[in-house]
């Protein structure tokens, strides 16, 4: 995408997937705050997007009210769920593969997303249709990566002891 903006001289717009699996997760929420009693007594609850890192881990970030609240993470699913202690809709492909954990950690503060890994597309298409009319111009080349875990040929090679 980035040599086709530069091509064409158009400004590119970033959007991450969590962004947009927060987003998708919000806009349910009013659905997931007449599910449980927890969620009627707080109010709109905060979103956990969860995508499956493997190695038991799973890349996170929680958003409230369509901000970020805590960045993008790599790290245990049991670790990330001791710092929740409000009602939270979880979504991305990991949640089915927690789905107990995250059940028998929370309880009644969770509510997983029906489907769990929506498709993504249209909503990084409204968010970056509302980002430009906003009058976002970003140049091709400021957009980056998000690496959250180093590369694996990175942590094999500081995994071998040193000679």
């Amino acid at each position: 995408m980035q040599g086709l903006a530069f091509a064409a001289g158009k400004p590119l717009i970033g959007v991450s997937g969590f962004d947009a699996l927060a987003h998708i997760a919000s806009r349910n929420a009013v659905k997931a705050s007449r599910q449980t009693e927890a969620f009627r007594q707080t109010g709109p609850p905060g979103v956990a997007t969860w995508v499956d890192a493997w190695r038991g881990d799973v890349f996170a970030a929680r958003y409230q009210h369509d901000v970020q609240i805590d960045p993008p993470t790599v790290e245990k699913p049991a670790a990330l769920l001791a710092h929740i202690a409000e009602p939270t809709v979880f979504i991305g492909d990991a949640v089915p593969v927690y789905a107990d954990l995250i059940r028998r950690t929370l309880g009644e503060l969770a509510v997983l997303s029906d489907p769990p890994a929506p498709a993504l597309a249209a909503t990084v298409a409204q968010i970056a249709t509302r980002t430009g009319r906003a009058g976002a111009q970003p140049a091709p080349d400021d957009i980056r990566p998000l690496y959250i875990r180093r590369p694996d040929a990175e942590l094999a090679r500081d995994a071998r002891p040193v000679p």
